[in-house]
Order: structure tokens, then sequence, then C-alpha cells
């Protein structure tokens, strides 16, 4: 109950403190996986929730594993959609019967462009950060977002080159912010669940190796608030979401897909209760 009003009043306070702009209706975009098929809309998907899976929207660089390809951003199949919808409706539906919040079936996805729509959702997922490339103002709108409170996610990238990718971009968003790397006894991995066996999260296209650019140890790093707060967890060496989206695949290792979900699970409450 305590995590379900702290996240009622953050999203008031977040959309409060931007104006009076209604937020946008819920929408779904084709994913770059697109061949793992459109997973089925669930029954429930225009029920609310408390609690939301943001998937923020970004353009990217040309340059990278992930090539923009053809089309628009705004439209999808590009990086942004990775590991998108399959991993946020896994995750979402996982996160309610792991938990006692209230959680809606379908993820929302994110446009920093759309006005005051992301103070509406707190915790947002990116995936393929290595490839972002948000503009000066998309930058200001997300610094500002997570500063009042929100929390990201940024996972599924990989070796030097990715992190110079999302660095750049980072950088952007925080100049005056340093990466931190996050000791085991950090609050975040023992709120819920106590997770000090914290193995690399592979990704399935990778195994049984599991990474690739040179990316085999995994890191825990973090951007705080001014008290001390997570605003961006960023889960490097890592595909945390692909462990949400393959939970349920036998050629996915079985241990890391439960990891996966405990560490989500970590995520929710901790920024529904810092």
């Amino acid at each position: 109950m305590k995590a379900l009003v702290l996240i009622n009043l953050a999203i008031m306070l977040l959309a409060a403190a931007q104006g009076t702009n209604a937020q946008r209706e819920w929408r779904e975009y084709p994913s770059m996986e697109g061949f793992r098929g459109r997973p089925d809309l669930p029954e429930d998907y225009q029920e609310p929730g408390e609690f939301v899976v943001g998937r923020l929207m970004f353009p990217q660089y040309e340059r990278g594993p992930f090539p923009s390809g053809p089309g628009d951003w705004r439209q999808g199949r590009t990086a942004w959609t990775v590991d998108y919808p399959e991993g946020d409706r896994t995750f979402a539906r996982l996160l309610e019967r792991l938990s006692t919040v209230n959680v809606r079936s379908v993820e929302q996805p994110v446009n920093l462009d759309d006005g005051d729509d992301a103070f509406f959702w707190p915790f947002l997922v990116s995936g393929v950060v290595g490839s972002w490339n948000l503009t000066d103002a998309q930058a200001r709108k997300l610094r500002e977002h997570l500063l009042k409170g929100g929390f990201l996610l940024c996972d599924s990238f990989y070796g030097d080159y990715e992190w110079s990718g999302f660095m750049k971009t980072l950088q952007r968003i925080f100049p005056d912010r340093p990466v931190v790397d996050l000791p085991d006894n950090h609050p975040i991995f023992h709120i819920a669940f106590d997770l000090d066996d914290k193995r690399q999260i592979p990704t399935w296209q990778y195994l049984p190796r599991g990474y690739r650019e040179g990316g085999e140890e995994p890191k825990w790093r973090a951007i705080l608030d001014d008290d001390g707060r997570i605003m961006v967890m960023i889960t490097f060496n890592n595909d945390i979401a692909d462990g949400w989206q393959r939970a349920n695949d036998p050629g996915y290792p079985q241990y890391e897909a439960n990891l996966s979900i405990r560490m989500g699970v970590n995520f929710a409450v901790y920024a529904l209760t810092h």
C-alpha cells in the first residue's frame, strides 16, 4: 500500500509541476525484433494501473551495432524497440505476480518531444543505449524528469565502443554528475530480493558466450541525485530486458532469466520507495 501511495503521489507531483497537458494515449509500434512476432495484446490492456513500465523512445546514431534501418524512429523498428514490447509485458506481468504493486499489463512508449507527457511516467526503461542520440532539448527534458523523482533503467549495451556512445548522450543529460559503481550492499540489490550473486544477464543472440564487443564483465553503475537516490540505473555489459523477454524460452539460461526478473522487481520497488 505504501508503494502504491508513493507512485500515485509521484505521478501527480511530476504532472502538476509541468502543467495541465493530458498524458498520451497507449499505442504500439513495430519492434526491431519483429521476427519473434508481436505478442498478444492482453485482454485487460485498457485497465489502468498504479505502476506502468515506460519505454523511452529515442533517435539514434547512424553507426553502431544496430543501424537505424528504414523509417522514422518515431514510428518504431529502430534501436529503442529492442526487447519491446514482449519484454516489457512479461516484466509487468511478473512484477504484479511477485509484489503487491498494481501494474498495468501493457507498457507505455514515451517520446520526450511530446510536451509534458514524460512526467506522467516515472519509471522508464531504455535499451541499446550505446546508440541513443538525444537532442539537447530531449536531454534537458529527461534531466528535469529524473531530478523531479523519475527513474531510468539503461540496459542492453556492451564494450568500450557502446559505452562511448552511451556517454555522449548521458553527458548532455547530466554534464556535472559522475557515473558511480554501486557496491554489493547497495539497497537496490536487497530491497525486495537479496541479489548477492549478480551474474551477467546475457543477450540471447550471442549465447553461449552471451555478450558482444568484449563486454564479458557485468557492471552495475548509476547516476545519483543530491540525496544519493539512484536516478539512472546502468546495467552495463548486461541485457536485463532480454532475460524478461526470454523468460519462457528453453534455449535461454533459466537462472539468468530468473535473476533478471528479480532485478527488475528490485528496481521497480526501489523506484517506488525512493
